[in-house]
């Protein structure tokens, strides 16, 4: 059954930086291989934004064409939320650079962070105000620039991460079926912080002059225990999602994971018992994208002809926080 008044997905759109970073461009800067990069990862290659190209103008690029497609001129969208974990600033938020980008003046405009399931988390949000009638109409934007945040010097995390972004439009369903949001589900477990993070940047670890040789505002993870929490906690939400939706693993068309690990996808794919032509992936060409690679990999999807009216997809993701979230649509 569907969460209350019936939202849909109207438009979706993204956006891919043009610089092409190859396993082999990796190879001339850190010890690694092409091997090694695509057996463990599946990943062969990423973009990369240029230095004066910033999370808000991936952003505004992917949320115009999500527009364009939906039909809804920007200065009639009511709200923009921006899922992020590589703002623009630390303040204002990097949705209020969108707002201006965009020329959509009347929306209420903020950011969200919850890592890689930042945009299911926008999700959920910007359904749950336009079934409770605060807007008429939502645009959520997934972006990140993480090459600003990468050690290019640890092979253990340079080699996964990737820029760009992803967009959806969101509004109320004019008729049932009509990309109807039909459940949606987000967790989070804090006590997992050390797992996957940015150490320094924020209050609790300001840079500064005796520390910024630490290189403490990269991402740091913990490979192997992620891969276990994010196997089980994606399953899980996903069943969950499913099972609200009053469908089960026969009906689902198509999956769109979270674009992390090939290694993660396979596991999650099997234990949802959901045949591998029915899961969808693009992480070979981007990486891991963090909030902008599900919406990426929907949009993807959605142009390419991978989802046809009517059917059934199943969202689900899992990132640092750690956080999770899944959502079914019938498209």
């Amino acid at each position: 059954m569907s969460e209350g008044i019936p939202v849909c997905i109207a438009g979706t759109g993204s956006y891919l930086p043009e610089k092409v970073m190859t396993n082999a461009d990796l190879e001339k800067i850190v010890d690694t291989s092409e091997e090694w990069i695509v057996t463990r990862t599946g990943i062969r290659e990423r973009r990369i934004a240029a230095e004066d190209e910033f999370t808000s103008h991936m952003a505004a690029k992917a949320g115009a064409k999500a527009l364009e497609q939906a039909g809804i001129e920007a200065a009639d969208i009511q709200l923009i939320i921006v899922a992020t974990i590589t703002p623009d600033t630390l303040t204002p938020a990097t949705a209020c650079y969108v707002q201006q980008h965009l020329g959509a003046q009347g929306a209420v405009a903020f950011d969200i962070s919850a890592a890689c399931s930042g945009f299911l988390y926008a999700m959920k949000i910007a359904k749950r105000l336009i079934s409770d009638g605060a807007f008429e109409n939502a645009l959520i934007i997934g972006a990140e620039k993480l090459s600003a945040f990468i050690n290019w010097e640890d092979r253990s995390t340079c080699v996964l991460f990737g820029d760009g972004a992803g967009a959806a439009v969101l509004r109320k369903a004019e008729k049932p079926g009509d990309g109807e949001i039909l459940a949606t589900e987000m967790g989070t477990d804090g006590r997992q912080t050390r797992l996957l993070n940015i150490p320094g940047g924020g209050s609790a670890c300001p840079i500064t002059i005796n520390n910024a040789d630490q290189r403490l505002a990269t991402l740091a993870m913990l490979g192997r225990e992620v891969f276990k929490h994010a196997v089980t906690r994606m399953k899980q939400s996903a069943e969950k999602v499913i099972e609200r939706a009053g469908l089960k693993a026969e009906d689902i068309a198509l999956v769109v994971p979270h674009q992390a690990n090939l290694r993660i996808i396979d596991a999650i794919a099997e234990r949802l018992d959901v045949p591998y032509d029915r899961v969808f992936t693009n992480l070979q060409k981007y990486g891991n994208t963090s909030a902008a690679a599900v919406a990426i990999a929907l949009d993807e999807a959605n142009r390419s002809g991978a989802i046809k009216k009517g059917e059934h997809v199943v969202l689900v993701v899992f990132g640092a926080g750690l956080t999770w979230a899944a959502g079914a649509i019938r498209w």
